[in-house]
């Protein structure tokens, strides 16, 4: 049977591990239509059921340390520190953990997941952007809240909706241009007078102004693949896969 998810190819440091899901189509899943089958969000109206055997599927079956800690996204800045026992609060679009064994958790359903990781190794963290996240500065705030300097971090771009189904107003555009006005190259105007934009690029970019390097992944489009992936802008009610990054003990 194939797992419904894949670890990525990129050089990560001795120790860290990521893992993004699919939608279960071929591996199974516990969730029904319009969620199946392999739904890992809890608040998309899908059954509670379904979810917690879902969750508990991928936490044993991928030996995960322990529950990845599913944040409240909400499409902001704020960065949660798992630590040992500490529960979390409050929303958090962005996490990062420095023990060994939690596992920082993003949910999206074409929004793009990025992950971090030292070079050390010695921190990880992950970053849910989509559009509302990238112009408040989410990728920014993750990279500041590490703490060290750009240079010596990697990231790593899951699946996202491409720069193909990715339509967006003009007031979008605006908005993801007021801190990066050489990002224009990233929108293509359709015949509808609106905007294409490409989601990966602007976010390479934003990564690259803040002096990384060492970028890997990206262009897997959630809307084109419905056979691997959950995708809002293509099916509204739908699940949501997660990408997940840790460190082993």
């Amino acid at each position: 049977m194939t797992e419904p998810w894949f670890e990525p190819d990129w050089p990560a440091p001795r120790g860290v591990r990521v893992l993004s899901t699919l939608r279960g189509a071929f591996g199974g899943g516990a969730s029904r239509a319009p969620y199946a089958h392999f739904n890992l969000g809890g608040h998309v109206g899908d059954d509670p059921a379904a979810v917690a055997e879902n969750r508990r599927r991928l936490r044993v079956e991928a030996k995960l340390p322990e529950e990845p800690s599913w944040l409240s996204q909400v499409h902001g800045t704020r960065v949660a520190e798992l630590e040992a026992e500490a529960p979390l609060e409050g929303p958090a679009d962005g996490a990062i953990a420095r023990q060994a064994g939690k596992v920082c958790a993003i949910l999206t359903a074409d929004c793009l997941p990025v992950v971090f990781a030292a070079d050390s190794g010695e921190c990880v963290a992950a970053a849910h952007a989509g559009w509302r996240g990238l112009a408040a500065g989410v990728l920014e705030a993750t990279v500041s809240a590490l703490g060290l300097p750009p240079g010596r971090l990697m990231a790593w771009l899951g699946p996202a909706i491409g720069p193909e189904h990715f339509e967006v107003g003009a007031e979008v555009r605006a908005a993801l241009l007021q801190n990066d006005p050489g990002a224009d190259g990233a929108f293509r105007l359709n015949t509808q007078g609106r905007f294409m934009a490409d989601l990966g690029a602007l976010t390479v970019r934003r990564l690259e102004k803040l002096g990384m390097t060492r970028i890997y992944g990206g262009g897997e489009c959630t809307y084109a693949h419905s056979e691997r992936y959950f995708s809002y802008r293509r099916d509204g009610v739908t699940g949501r896969q997660a990408t997940l990054i840790w460190r082993e003990g």
